[in-house]
């Protein structure tokens, strides 16, 4: 089962306000091993394979830095094809001195780190499914120690060349200032199923059975406020659908939880309860 294209509602793009373009492009390219795919004096579209854009930075005027205890992205998530991409990337990391952190999920195997302008990033493989483990509806995770030994075998005599091609948005996690409403907004309103629930304070929802294609919690403290609208964080983020069918069916459902989604250039906008923007695109 492949968990980020169609029939599967996952998240495609995921787009950036950061405080300095060039600074921000260097670290995307030569760290996350990003390519350009388009570029202008404000912003960046970034690929892995050469034709579909992952990642896009913006530079807005008035750019203030990252605000603390604000809602907005916990961090962006990479799902590479291979462990051994996995293996590659953990030896260039190390080659260039660059500090990351890291954690087994038992349903995936995880980096953590951040971009210039303090961006949560995580770079991970999935475990085959055959191995997730479920029980009453929800998948079993964790925040194991990651087995380098075990791990950094499976890279040996291969040298990292940026991202691989078949690299995808695996998922994204995003600060939100409370979860009830959050969870009608994602589960009635977009159509996901809640997958595990961490206690009072984060919800793992997805499609079609996947480990999580969204995090949300309340780590930021309930009540969060947005950020401003120049500061540094997440502009907006994308997610893929199907068909026009499945976008009417979610813009109704909004609609009927009294949420409001706008068209802008053939766009259809909408944003969750915490202010998180969210594109519907088919």
């Amino acid at each position: 089962m492949n968990f980020h294209q169609k029939p599967v509602t996952f998240v495609g793009q995921v787009n950036l306000k950061v405080q300095n373009l060039e600074r921000s492009l260097a670290f995307y390219q030569k760290v996350i091993g990003f390519k350009v795919l388009e570029q202008t004096e404000t912003s960046v579209s970034l690929t892995a394979d050469g034709k579909t854009v992952l990642l896009s930075i913006q530079q807005p005027n008035n750019i203030v830095p990252k605000q603390e205890r604000t809602t907005g992205l916990y961090h962006f998530a990479l799902l590479l094809p291979r462990r051994s991409d996995l293996a590659k990337i953990v030896q260039h990391f190390i080659g260039i001195g660059l500090r990351f952190g890291s954690s087994d999920h038992l349903v995936s195997e995880a980096l953590y780190l951040s971009d210039p302008d303090g961006n949560g990033i995580e770079i991970y493989i999935d475990r085959d499914p055959s191995e997730w483990k479920w029980g009453n509806e929800e998948v079993e995770m964790a925040v194991d120690p990651l087995n380098f030994v075990s791990l950094l075998a499976e890279g040996k005599q291969q040298s990292w060349k940026g991202l691989p091609a078949a690299t995808v948005m695996g998922h994204i996690h995003l600060h939100v200032s409370e979860l009830k409403k959050t969870e009608e907004f994602y589960i009635k309103g977009l159509g996901f199923e809640v997958v595990n629930r961490y206690g009072a304070q984060a919800l793992f929802i997805s499609d079609s059975k996947y480990h999580h294609h969204i995090g949300l919690n309340t780590w930021n403290g309930v009540g969060a406020p947005a950020p401003s609208p120049n500061s540094v964080g997440l502009e907006s983020f994308t997610l893929m659908l199907p068909n026009e069918e499945k976008r009417n069916k979610i813009i109704t459902q909004l609609n009927s939880i009294g949420v409001s989604v706008t068209e802008e250039n053939n766009s259809f906008i909408t944003s969750d309860p915490s202010g998180n923007r969210i594109y519907l695109q088919v």
